[in-house]
């Protein structure tokens, strides 16, 4: 049998729409006709997920807060005793994403083809990722799906409000830096000309200070172009160069080595490391494939190479913590921690325990990162604008003293 989507309306003339298992598209208005609804239109989920489902899913993925939805409704619903199909299908029906409920039906299909929930997920891997698609096959064998899901809303979701915080915190300083530059610009190819004119046609000499800032505006009035398309190419060449792996990888390194910045980088990812480590571990995931799925949630590719080696080292018969502190790229707590969580065979609680112990480290970090920010980029602003005003005011001082 196979799944059939269907639009059909009822006796009220209400419109209806839903999956129905069949042989033929026949039998499914048959089976319509029989609730007493009438079929506007039936299609095949195979051929639907074929057409569209894949086409869609080469094109992007899902935003990071709506799987998280998602799976939190999977787990409610699973929970509630439905089988993954009559889950999906619900799932389907109530969706109001044309994208998701193309990505559901394709899923739904290769069930219906009598393929695990993992495998069917794997076939839209924009979608799911590696690391989901390990939790539920992990959720799968151990027969907790609903259990683990939850919990891989639960990461999702503290992964989702991290970087929001993370964003969020250094929206001001940007905003703050753009309007300064907007301002100064506008200051210097604007205002600037427009007052010093008045005092060239005195033919009295200016101050040095005044000198250099015409010139200065004359300069960017006359290459404003320049730096524009500097700007462009550069920012457009850098990404292109970033794509290099060696060339990130040095970039990257540089990044660590930034006294807060690089801090704040290693805390980043050493907490995203270690909650899906945890997670993974405690849902029963081996170590050893909880550490490959590790490495690609890693965003710093000197750390990601690191995260490598420990994978080699732990394959070899090594334990996690010494392989760790061999790399001297992680944090001396998280080591000490995993150590004792490998003694005492509580390894996911120590996990969870860094990951809780990195983002309130990382968290206090941005904060003091942005509280300096701030009234640093507020000195630099007054003291250009201080320069611009001096520039304009020690004419008009000079020319008050030859009056008097």
């Amino acid at each position: 049998m196979s799944g059939f989507r269907y639009e059909a309306v009822d006796s009220e003339g209400r419109s209806r729409t839903g999956v129905l298992e069949a042989d033929t598209p026949r039998q499914v208005r048959l089976n319509l006709r029989e609730q007493g609804l009438i079929a506007v239109s039936v299609e095949a989920l195979s051929e639907k997920a074929a057409s569209q489902g894949r086409r869609w899913q080469l094109r992007r993925g899902l935003p990071l807060s709506e799987l998280s939805l998602l799976t939190r409704q999977l787990s409610t619903l699973l929970n509630a005793g439905l089988t993954i199909d009559q889950t999906l299908n619900a799932l389907i029906e109530q969706t109001e994403s044309q994208y998701q409920r193309q990505v559901l039906a394709g899923v739904r299909s290769e069930i219906l083809a009598g393929h695990t929930l993992a495998r069917a997920m794997s076939q839209y891997p924009t979608v799911f990722p590696e690391l989901y698609q390990t939790l539920v096959q992990s959720g799968e064998q151990s027969g907790q799906l609903s259990r683990v899901l939850l919990r891989l809303a639960d990461y999702m979701e503290d992964r989702y409000a991290l970087r929001q915080k993370v964003v969020l915190a250094f929206i001001y300083p940007a905003v703050v830096t753009f309007v300064a530059i907007a301002v100064v610009a506008g200051l210097l190819t604007y205002v600037v000309p427009q007052v010093v004119n008045v005092f060239l046609n005195t033919n009295q000499p200016l101050p040095w200070l005044t000198r250099a800032l015409m010139g200065l505006s004359s300069f960017l009035r006359s290459t404003w172009f320049i730096w524009i398309a500097i700007i462009v190419i550069g920012t457009w060449g850098g990404r292109k160069a970033l794509k290099r792996p060696d060339i990130r990888y040095r970039f990257h390194s540089w990044l660590l080595k930034l006294p807060l910045v690089g801090r704040l980088i290693r805390g980043l990812n050493t907490a995203r490391l270690a909650s899906t480590l945890a997670i993974l571990v405690g849902s029963g995931v081996p170590l050893l494939t909880a550490l490959q799925a590790g490495v690609g949630v890693l965003n710093s590719y000197p750390m990601r190479s690191a995260l490598e080696e420990v994978v080699s080292r732990v394959r070899e018969g090594g334990s996690l913590s010494r392989s760790l502190a061999r790399t001297k790229m992680f944090p001396p707590v998280m080591i000490h921690l995993i150590a004792s969580g490998e003694a005492s065979g509580k390894l996911d609680q120590m996990l969870e325990r860094i990951a809780t112990q990195q983002t309130q480290e990382m968290q206090s970090r941005v904060a003091t990162l942005t509280g300096l920010m701030e009234p640093l980029l507020i000195l630099l602003m007054g003291g250009v604008v201080l320069v611009i005003v001096l520039a304009i005011l020690l004419p008009i001082f000079e020319m008050n003293q030859l009056v008097h």
